[in-house]
């Protein structure tokens, strides 16, 4: 009854940073997901600069034709950077389950529903290698982070940067208050698509793939 006692303790105890650790795991799961689709729209991008195909972009320099996150998913399936169901898989985690159906008419086209657990931010072939290619969607951009927000709440949150270096941040990193100034937040954290250097305000600005919530 004592050793029953004792390790009911030591569970109560080792509680807090058993949770902790399972939510970084979490986080560091869904960061290497958002770095598959990443080198997935990189590729898709880099190739179509270097053959000049007009299907191949990075997500803010389509005109027309992408302006949600299905469509992008839509243009890296018809181009064989992704399978539908890597698509599932990159955009779900825990708390945000996204489901993935194609079209059976060619070109293949992806349709999104559920609430999708990363968005992917408009960037352009000019934007610097510090603009957010993607982000997971309980962050808003210079927001503090709202306990309610799939998928991980207020414990944390996940970017991805154009120049390819991702991260897993703590809630008191979301705003430039975290940070030293404007120009740390920008370079840790990254910026808009379009954004001036030491230009940061809070919210996305339109600058997110419509994606399903």
């Amino acid at each position: 009854m004592v050793v029953i006692l004792i390790a009911a303790v030591v569970l109560v105890l080792a509680w807090p940073a058993l949770k902790d650790a399972r939510n970084k795991r979490q986080m560091t799961r869904t960061m290497n997901n958002t770095r598959e689709l990443y080198l997935a729209g990189f590729h898709m991008a880099t190739d179509g600069a270097a053959s000049k195909h007009v299907n191949y972009k990075w997500p803010g320099d389509y005109t027309v034709g992408v302006a949600t996150l299905a469509d992008y998913s839509s243009k890296l399936v018809q181009n064989g950077y992704l399978k539908p169901d890597d698509v599932e898989r990159i955009l779900s985690a825990p708390g945000a389950n996204c489901s993935v159906k194609t079209s059976e008419s060619m070109p293949v086209a992806v349709s999104l529903s559920g609430r999708s657990a990363l968005k992917i931010y408009k960037i352009k072939s000019t934007d610097p290698s510090t603009a957010i290619f993607a982000a997971s969607t309980n962050y808003v951009y210079d927001t503090d982070l709202a306990a309610t927000a799939a998928p991980f709440g207020d414990k944390g949150f996940v970017i991805m940067r154009k120049g390819g270096d991702a991260g897993v941040y703590k809630k008191n990193q979301a705003t430039t208050a975290g940070w030293a100034n404007a120009a740390e937040f920008q370079a840790k954290i990254g910026r808009l698509p379009s954004a001036t250097d030491g230009s940061v305000a809070a919210g996305d600005d339109g600058s997110v793939l419509v994606a399903p919530q």
